[in-house]
């Protein structure tokens, strides 16, 4: 139902809309309300909110229609119209309501066959506003949606460092993740085995936004609890392939890199799942790719057989872990940051913690890609040997 409210100082325009209208009134379609000046109209929309369309004279006592047009323009509520009405010749008043705001505009006597397409196509601009309106609502709850998510996944992610205070003597480590959006598609991880024996994981999802985000979360808790089982890497993902394949919707999958490091001698046993190859931080500065399997990606084929291998980390060396949000991140001029630039940076940071490599690498990414949106995720881990 339309309610609307006619505002006029002759009474007899009420017998003419009720009588006119009469239809759609009975059919419920259309509810009239009737005021007589100004103030009486102002009165009655506060008795009827729901009113949408306000007729309303020009030339009234106590408040002409002028002053009430600027009043209900005050009301700032952008599904309300209002249709003037005035003597033929007052075409100065109705062009200044005109500029003022109103919808559109009747003149006396009222043609009321053309008074009723005007309401109706004033009722159809209510129906899009109204609708524009819901619309923004819904945005608004999903973006609050999206910002408890985002805090959701990174809460979920270990964030106390260091993360181990019984080695802290003979290891360091740090990470981080910054997403590109609300939520993002990268995880990191680690985890204890046993005494000697830490998990590393890093991993990127394929997709963007709330699918990935779930994904992600799936991902992370069955590699998690397969790996604190203490199988050797590539049956860790072996295993992990196959749950997810029977999990995996719309075709997603995830590239990971899992490593089981030996906080006693530096050994490493790892399996890489079709993620980027980690680098490797020499004492002396030399920076390298680590040399990797070329494994099928997680999660997107069964029956895959994954391949494991291993290396050890000497006194002094790092490993750092990451996601293509770094290689592929791109400066306003569309040139990826890449491969060789992170390879350089970090041959400069030999003599950092691993936070302070970590630091350095974002930072020196952001440098380079100025004022450039970030695109995708940028999700870093750094493991370094210090006995």
């Amino acid at each position: 139902m339309v309610k609307i409210l006619s505002v006029d100082d002759e009474l007899d325009l009420e017998l003419l809309l009720t009588q006119y209208f009469r239809r759609k009134i009975r059919k419920g379609e259309y509810e009239f309300v009737f005021a007589h000046n100004g103030l009486e109209a102002l009165t009655m929309m506060l008795r009827h909110p729901d009113i949408e369309i306000v007729l309303s004279d020009i030339n009234m006592p106590e408040m002409d229609g002028l002053t009430l047009l600027a009043r209900i323009n005050e009301m700032r509520n952008p599904a309300l119209r209002v249709i003037m009405v005035s003597a033929y010749g007052d075409m100065g008043n109705i062009r200044q309501a005109m500029n003022n705001g109103a919808f559109d505009f009747a003149t006396k006597p009222i043609d009321l066959d053309d008074l009723s397409v005007t309401i109706e196509k004033a009722i159809k601009q209510i129906e899009y506003i109204r609708q524009t309106q819901r619309e923004h609502a819904q945005l608004e709850d999903l973006k609050g949606d999206l910002a408890v998510a985002g805090e959701i996944q990174q809460a979920i992610l270990p964030r106390v460092f260091p993360p181990f205070p019984e080695n802290i003597d003979v290891m360091d480590l740090a990470a981080l993740m910054t997403p590109a959006k609300d939520v993002g598609g990268d995880f990191y991880d680690f985890f204890r085995i046993d005494p000697e024996h830490i998990g590393v994981v890093m991993a990127d999802v394929s997709g963007k936004g709330i699918p990935a985000a779930i994904f992600m979360a799936v991902s992370r808790t069955l590699i998690r609890a397969i790996g604190t089982q203490g199988l050797t890497p590539e049956e860790c993902i072996n295993k992990a392939n196959e749950l997810l394949c029977m999990e995996s919707a719309n075709n997603m999958f995830v590239t990971v890199f899992y490593g089981i490091y030996n906080v006693k001698t530096g050994e490493l046993r790892y399996c890489n799942g079709g993620h980027n190859a980690p680098c490797i931080i020499h004492s002396d500065g030399r920076t390298e790719l680590m040399k990797v399997e070329p494994n099928f990606i997680v999660g997107a084929l069964g029956g895959m057989t994954y391949k494991g291998e291993k290396t050890t980390l000497e006194k002094g060396e790092t490993l750092l872990l990451y996601t293509d949000g770094v290689t592929e991140a791109v400066n306003p001029s569309m040139e990826e940051y890449g491969e060789q630039r992170m390879i350089d940076t970090l041959s400069t940071q030999t003599a950092h913690t691993c936070r302070e490599t970590i630091d350095g690498l974002l930072q020196n990414v952001r440098d380079f890609a100025g004022e450039a949106e970030q695109s995708d995720d940028i999700t870093i881990l750094a493991l370094k040997r210090l006995g």
